[in-house]
């Protein structure tokens, strides 16, 4: 009988991993009309206590999903014009709306992720927080140095 590895972290491991779970939450997100950056974005807003200011919710999402600022904007604009987030000034807050979607497509996700993640062992998933999240750091230092070196 023959057995096969587990393939070592890289890239490839790392974006199948990324896009497979991703696939399945515009899956869910489909059936409600919403896209996964309006849902990143959203979720930011629901889970402030209190009103974002737009400048501040487009770095953290623009630093999340490495998406220009200005498409980071049009998510807003388009939250506000869904009614899912309310203008106040040059801040966004979420409304009853934008909390009702996040939670009924967390809700929808949550037994899907639980199936994923079932049965992996929590120190793994502790190391593989640990390991991913240091190839964050680093991936985001390279890409800041890049941008640096070309104006």
């Amino acid at each position: 009988m023959t057995t096969t590895a587990a393939p070592s972290v890289d890239p490839r491991v790392i974006g199948l991993a990324h896009y497979a779970g991703r696939a399945v939450l515009e899956h869910v997100l489909d059936r409600h009309g919403a896209t996964f950056q309006q849902q990143i974005t959203l979720r930011l807003i629901v889970t402030a206590e209190a009103p974002v200011e737009r400048a501040a919710l487009a770095g953290q999402v623009t630093a999340s999903l490495k998406i220009p600022e200005a498409e980071v904007l049009a998510v807003v604009d388009g939250l506000v014009e869904r009614g899912l987030a309310a203008a106040e000034g040059t801040a966004v807050r979420a409304t009853d709306a934008g909390r009702e979607l996040y939670a009924t497509t967390t809700a929808e996700t949550a037994p899907v992720s639980a199936r994923i993640y079932a049965g992996i062992p929590a120190e793994d998933l502790a190391v593989a927080g640990r390991v991913l999240t240091l190839i964050t750091e680093r991936a985001d230092a390279e890409l800041a140095a890049l941008k640096a070196a070309r104006p």
